[in-house]
């Protein structure tokens, strides 16, 4: 990767010095693939990826300071750390430096595939990450309210679904159960799914959580309440409810206090912070977003799958 960035940074250099232009890149790629017949990576469209991983890059200070083609600073070695599919999807995408280290690094951290990095970068996690009302300044020590902060999104985008404008919770849920995988991966690194209508006996009463999760980093249950509508303040105080009679009945001595998060259509976002200000449990507030389904006259007016591939073979 190293060789990359100084390759890239050659290029610049020469081509500021040359009145070539891509030229230069076309007979270095004829030279590099002479010189290196074993190696791949030097076809003329991966050396304009290094001219333009290095260009983007080199325009932040925080990534080369002072001298140009300063390899030996922190982000720069982080950069490094990232295969060259990664770093080329990353800088294609992103709209500063800034955001691209915010890839980088939760590639590092969570080892992500490229094809789990482009997801994210096209769900815009960037954006999205940390960005949810909640309390739990208020009511978790720091260490722990702040992973929790960078653990919720908002919103939350449930491209995988199509859900009629009118859905209700209970469609959503069994949805999301569903394609389970998917939703962990949206939820994030760290979610571990327990169950769904979880069962809480209180007094002489049944109760029953919509989604119950175990978070690995943070060592507590997420509570999950679905609702299929705007963000109510009263939301707060029934998942209040349902933290306390998680933590009583099913955190053991061992695992932190229990967070819980309200997923819902839309929310304001000032009463959602009124209605969480002095909850004496940690939670958050977070929209949801799902691809639209096609309405049902429409979808009768559209051709079947085995319409498209008659009139296909038709045409052959």
């Amino acid at each position: 990767m190293v060789f990359y960035w100084h390759l890239g940074a050659d290029i610049v250099a020469k081509q500021a010095d040359s009145t070539w232009g891509d030229g230069l890149i076309d007979q270095l790629s004829k030279d590099l693939m002479s010189e290196f017949p074993d190696m791949k990576g030097f076809s003329r469209t991966n050396l304009m990826y290094m001219k333009k991983w290095y260009l983007f890059y080199s325009q932040s200070s925080a990534i080369v300071p002072q001298a140009v083609g300063q390899s030996n600073n922190t982000p720069l070695k982080e950069i490094f750390r990232i295969p060259w599919g990664h770093n080329r999807e990353i800088v294609t995408n992103c709209k500063n430096v800034k955001e691209a280290m915010f890839y980088v690094q939760n590639t590092i951290k969570y080892n992500w595939s490229r094809s789990v990095l482009v997801h994210h970068i096209e769900s815009n996690l960037y954006k999205r990450e940390g960005k949810s009302p909640n309390n739990f300044t208020a009511t978790l020590p720091a260490p722990q309210s702040d992973l929790a902060e960078q653990t919720l999104k908002d919103p939350y985008i449930f491209d995988f679904l199509t859900l009629t404008k009118e859905h209700k919770e209970k469609e959503l849920e069994d949805a999301l159960v569903e394609h389970i995988t998917k939703f962990l991966l949206e939820l994030g690194a760290g979610f571990a799914y327990v169950g769904r209508q979880f069962p809480l006996r209180v007094g002489k009463s049944d109760f029953f959580i919509d989604l119950l999760f175990y978070h690995l980093k943070l060592h507590c249950y997420i509570v999950i309440e679905l609702k299929a509508t705007a963000f109510q303040p009263e939301f707060a105080g029934k998942l209040n409810f349902y933290l306390s009679a998680v933590d009583s009945q099913v955190k053991s001595k061992d695992d932190n206090p229990s967070i819980g998060i309200i997923l819902c259509k839309n929310k304001d976002q000032i009463i959602a912070e009124y209605a969480l200000r002095n909850m004496a449990k940690p939670m958050g507030v977070s929209e949801y977003k799902l691809s639209r389904a096609i309405p049902a006259k429409l979808r009768k007016a559209l051709p079947s799958a085995e319409q498209l591939e008659t009139e296909l073979e038709k045409k052959q």
